[in-house]
């Protein structure tokens, strides 16, 4: 059997991943696609777990090197329960997140550089690279707004995510160059979605580019 195509989502928390994440699936399911969507961190059970405490604002006091590690953890686990069953079934699996992110937030945001980053990639998951990345570039300013307003939407009820949103604004500029860093360094691999075209617009651009893949 064929194996399947390998597509990731990135962007800042609030740039609409979930949202085109969710039109895609429809679209290529409507068009006899046999996709799997997981997110990270997440997407199993040991992962939803390692989310809990990576993502809930209670969570205090975790070393970068730490967080790191955790991601990784979650990472290596989707790939062996969920990616690379899916990818050998020939399925599309879309994935809200991967390495991409990790080297964003933990190498950008959190300073530690991309270098470790990318030798965990390799270690933990065996260099396993999306096919194609749609990287979602809306202004940075209203990402971390609409991020924030939602994380407090969902503490009010009872899903506390907001751990990140803590963070001030420095991060996020490092966390938004440094994918920028990452899109330049692979072209070939991610396309950049820029501005804050709306929805229908957003997803036509994206329908285009992975029906160009796909074929």
């Amino acid at each position: 059997m064929r194996r399947g195509f390998f597509l990731s989502f990135e962007g800042l928390d609030g740039s609409g991943k979930t949202t085109q994440i969710r039109k895609l699936t429809a679209q290529l399911e409507s068009r006899g696609h046999k996709v799997t969507v997981v997110r990270q961190p997440g997407g199993t059970r040991i992962g939803d777990r390692i989310r809990q405490i990576l993502l809930d604002s209670r969570t205090d006091g975790l070393a970068p090197l730490a967080e790191l590690g955790l991601m990784f953890s979650d990472r290596a686990q989707a790939i062996a329960e969920v990616i690379l069953p899916a990818l050998g079934a020939g399925q599309i699996v879309i994935c809200d997140r991967y390495t991409d992110s990790t080297e964003a937030y933990q190498g950008g945001g959190r300073q530690l550089g991309s270098k470790v980053i990318l030798q965990l990639h390799e270690l933990m998951c065996g260099g396993l690279q999306p096919d194609l990345t749609i990287l979602l570039m809306p202004d940075f300013a209203k990402s971390l707004h609409r991020a924030r307003r939602r994380n407090e939407r969902n503490a009010r009820a009872g899903n506390d995510e907001g751990r990140f949103e803590q963070e001030a604004e420095d991060f996020y500029r490092r966390v938004y160059e440094k994918y920028r860093e990452i899109a330049l360094r692979d072209t070939g691999r991610v396309a950049v979605i820029e501005g804050d075209d709306g929805i229908e617009d957003v997803h036509h651009q994206i329908l285009r580019i992975v029906e160009d893949r796909l074929r």
